[in-house]
């Protein structure tokens, strides 16, 4: 949403701005952040969230009319009931956001204008000098909270069992219409545009040599970065490959019997793609109505629910909830509860369920199909995305593939949900063009 005294202050001086980095320890310094590229000013800012809105959204979710039970023993028809009254009751009782609110103001966040649109973004640059600067994209229904855990051990790796050489500068935007970012008036703000978006606030922070990284819409993101191969932009990294074949995609979207000679690996993609065309009905939604979703603006019940609903090869995030109702506390590594809540509460307090839904109906393109990315291209494969890519589909997707591993855990959320085993993938997957 635009930047507004209602949802975030900006610090008015240098001198603030450096005493409240001090203060939380960020690494980033203004001299070296502020100087634009170009005519491109940029801000920092700090989210800031007024009481009103949180009693305000309190209200809304203890007045919630529900439906009747579903009429199955499993989520078949949808996130079950008890699912989300369980949710709905802790979150009108016991979360609390500004907890959520500090995890993104603990690091340094600005915002530029590009093409006419606030893009809002933490930017953190590491103790090493010779750090690699990357961007890294989140989808739908995410936001910048997926990958803040990545921030640590990508600019600080010897502090998590990394070596120094393996350092990064992160930069991760908002997308348009996502999070604190602005909201787009026109149409025209699809991953073309942002990829284009990304090369101009890289070079705007100074950055002449980078990478990008992205998963779910950011691999889009990414996949268009690499088409446009924009100077200076090294190699990208995606979770989510377009790599299926032209006649597999087809196959696929008709829900028809696999092509014979298949290879195991590619089976079990051919199955688990089966699966997810099966279980795209909010993406059609959003693909082809995105406007009549106004519940989402106007009851967080049915804005949380239609997140949950994601339906990935692991179920997140709806099992995440089921899971950390049961247990309360994360003591595995996955998502907790509150972690669940602080991202569909930024949804919620931005008023960005709308405006982020229609992205899909500014795509027009294919999916999971390969693109033509031609620049050096490295992929990481999690055992609960939503399709596993085979490393033949890969390599004949991405002829200049440097780097492609099985992770041994993780799903379509795995900055989020495994942020070490994340951090180590990308170390490794950008070692080579260092």
């Amino acid at each position: 949403m635009p930047a507004t005294a209602s949802t975030i202050t900006a610090s008015p001086t240098r001198r603030q701005f450096l005493a409240t980095t001090a203060a939380v320890g960020a690494i980033s310094l203004l001299p070296r952040t502020l100087r634009a590229a170009g005519s491109g000013s940029i801000r920092p800012f700090r989210a800031d969230i007024k009481d009103e809105q949180l009693a305000d959204l309190r209200q809304r979710i203890l007045a919630t009319r529900w439906p009747e039970k579903e009429t199955v023993p499993d989520s078949s028809q949808g996130v079950p009931l008890k699912t989300v009254q369980d949710l709905a009751r802790y979150w009108a009782t016991d979360y609390d956001w500004r907890k959520g609110e500090a995890k993104l103001n603990a690091y340094p966040q600005f915002v530029t204008e590009i093409d006419g649109l606030d893009i809002h973004f933490i930017h953190v640059r590491s103790k090493n000098a010779n750090a690699l600067p990357v961007v890294i994209s989140h989808g739908w229904p995410g936001s910048i909270l997926e990958q803040i855990k990545l921030i640590g051990p990508l600019t600080d790796p010897v502090a998590y069992g990394g070596k120094a050489e393996d350092s990064f500068d992160v930069v991760i935007p908002s997308m348009p219409g996502y999070g604190f970012s602005g909201k787009p008036t026109a149409t025209g703000w699809g991953p073309e545009h942002m990829a284009k978006a990304w090369d101009v606030l890289m070079k705007r922070l100074g950055y002449q040599r980078y990478v990008a990284q992205g998963g779910d819409w950011g691999a889009f993101v990414v996949d268009q970065m690499g088409l446009q191969a924009p100077s200076g932009l090294l190699a990208i990294h995606t979770n989510m490959p377009g790599a299926v074949p032209a006649d597999i995609d087809r196959a696929t979207l008709a829900g028809e019997p696999p092509p014979s000679g298949l290879s195991t690996d590619e089976k079990r993609a051919y199955e688990q793609l089966l699966f997810t065309y099966k279980h795209v009905a909010i993406y059609t939604l959003m693909a082809s109505r995105p406007q009549t979703l106004y519940g989402l603006a106007d009851s967080p019940v049915a804005l949380a629910s239609y997140m949950l609903d994601h339906g990935d090869g692991g179920g997140q995030p709806a099992a995440a909830v089921v899971e950390a109702l049961n247990r309360y506390e994360s003591a595995s590594g996955e998502l907790t509860r509150d972690e669940i809540l602080d991202n569909i509460t930024l949804y919620w307090l931005t008023n960005t369920g709308v405006s982020a839904a229609r992205l899909y109906w500014e795509y027009r393109g294919g999916f999971f199909n390969a693109k033509g990315v031609k620049i050096p291209v490295a992929v990481s494969v999690f055992p609960g995305e939503q399709y596993e890519a085979p490393r033949s589909w890969t390599q004949r997707a991405y002829p200049n593939l440097i780097y492609y591993h099985h992770a041994e855990k993780g799903g379509h959320f795995a900055a989020w949900e495994q942020p070490m085993i994340f951090a180590r993938e990308l170390r490794a997957a950008f070692r080579s063009v260092r």
